[in-house]
């Protein structure tokens, strides 16, 4: 039976609602999503508007140019353990679907026993007897069906769910390696400063022994290096937990996994990231999706509840047999057949969890606003930390060629006895530093895309929440 069939059946029984008392609110109106503001664009945005499939692919990774991050995101496609707990969620959501619908069905008991029976100075007696009793109650308004769709709804939201995992495991495999990629070019750099350091110390060590420098700037030197030395250390330990933090991601035990050596601005490239992109990309978010599904699964629940204050009809047969002896068990038969109307006129727990739904109605489109308010800040947050750090970059590229070009210029000084060597590490200590800094410009760069595309939902396709089709 159609839900315009039962809801014409409804406004056709005024006595049954009257049996009721004719104060049962069953009204439910169509599903509608929550009102949430709008956004037509993003601040820092510009250029004319693209199609969300013009904008953001599924493999979208694969824009970072590395084959090894390829292999990465397979491995932890595979052997993610979240991503593994969220398929069995979904597993459990849909063998939900299928005890929902068993409420619609007929329960039959079959069951058998013997009596034995001794009194003072009489014989014993026994009793045998056999039986079966099956019991149906018919989903005259559709309560057993609202159940099955918010059973599917959560199901749904159980599937959603695991895509906003798979897209947070491919976020944090993605900028985790490219933490230990970061670490391995900052180690190198590192060590090629704590070598122009130590060549600083030689020449300032020889100026102290002819007596042109006070042993005080050989402390300072010395103590530059220990400083320089533990930071090294620091660098060390940072990657070797980045790299058990990946292993974790892959599903592999801490420690198991090595990442080869790399230099990250060498192997992974930075994407451009399309102008002119839609605000409705976001319907694609998969915790939006899910936040959705799960206000139309209390939304289907409060049907649920309202329904289940009408009269309920059943039907009960029971039918068995009894004899005193085994073997006349099965020579006779009774059967009884019982329908059944069930008026739920003062049950106030009914109408209290009409209320309690209604309540966890509300908290769910609360939470679904939430969640929408919370994407667009993490848009625009991208947006923001992406336009600052790429125009660091230029900032950073700029001052690395003045130093190159102050570099250059101090060591053709030192050829004509102008400056020192000492001027000429130095020189090339400012330059190194620079380097660095660039170099932690690339990989927030590239974390911030990854965030991106991750607040515009990683490329899953739209979804059209509601009821039909399940």
């Amino acid at each position: 039976m159609t839900s315009a069939a039962r809801r014409r059946l409804v406004l056709a029984a005024p006595v049954w609602l009257l049996a009721v008392g004719g104060c049962a609110d069953i009204v439910m109106p169509d599903y509608r999503r929550p009102v949430t503001p709008d956004k037509a664009s993003w601040r820092r945005q510009s250029g004319p508007p693209v199609s969300a499939a013009e904008t953001i692919s599924p493999d979208w990774w694969r824009k970072f140019g590395d084959p090894f991050l390829d292999q990465l995101v397979n491995m932890a496609s595979a052997g993610n353990a979240d991503l593994k707990i969220l398929a069995a969620r979904i597993l459990v959501a849909n063998t939900g679907i299928d005890e929902a619908r068993a409420g619609a069905l007929p329960t039959a008991d079959l069951g058998a026993a013997v009596s034995i029976d001794k009194n003072t100075g009489q014989r014993t007696t026994k009793q045998f007897s056999a039986g079966a009793a099956v019991n149906w109650e018919a989903d005259v308004w559709g309560k057993v069906e609202k159940g099955v769709q918010a059973q599917g709804a959560q199901y749904n939201a159980s599937e959603a769910d695991w895509r906003a995992g798979y897209l947070t495991m491919i976020s944090d495999v993605s900028t985790t390696y490219f933490q230990i990629m970061q670490f391995d070019e900052q180690i190198d750099q590192q060590r090629r400063t704590l070598e122009k350091n130590q060549q600083i110390l030689g020449t300032l060590e020889a100026m102290v022994a002819s007596g042109l420098l006070a042993n005080t700037r050989v402390l300072q030197q010395r103590a530059e290096l220990n400083r320089l030395s533990n930071d090294l250390l620091e660098l060390h330990r940072l990657r070797d937990i980045a790299e058990n933090a990946l292993g974790t991601l892959l599903g592999v035990g801490a420690g198991e996994f090595r990442v080869p050596p790399g230099r990250l601005q060498q192997r992974v490239q930075l994407p451009t990231v399309p102008a002119g992109l839609p605000s409705q990309l976001l319907k694609r978010r998969p915790d939006i999706v899910a936040a959705e599904y799960r206000v139309l699964e209390a939304y289907d629940l409060v049907g649920q509840a309202k329904l289940a204050q009408l009269p309920s009809i059943s039907l009960t047969g029971r039918g068995g047999t009894s004899s005193f002896a085994l073997t006349d068990l099965l020579r006779a038969f009774t059967l009884n057949i019982l329908p059944s109307i069930n008026i739920p006129l003062l049950d106030p727990g009914v109408k209290a969890h009409v209320k309690t739904t209604e309540a966890q109605a509300r908290v769910a489109e609360a939470t679904y606003r939430k969640t929408v308010m919370v994407a667009f800040e993490d848009v625009e947050n991208a947006l923001v930390n992406l336009d600052a750090h790429r125009k660091q970059r230029l900032e950073l590229t700029r001052q690395i060629g003045n130093l190159q070009t102050v570099a250059a210029q101090v060591e053709g000084q030192l050829r004509e006895g102008l400056v020192s060597q000492l001027d000429v590490f130095e020189s090339q200590r400012s330059l190194l530093a620079a380097q660095q800094a660039l170099l932690l410009n690339h990989q927030q760069i590239l974390s911030d895309t990854v965030t991106f595309y991750k607040a515009l939902g990683g490329g899953w396709p739209d979804v059209v929440v509601g009821d039909a089709g399940r």
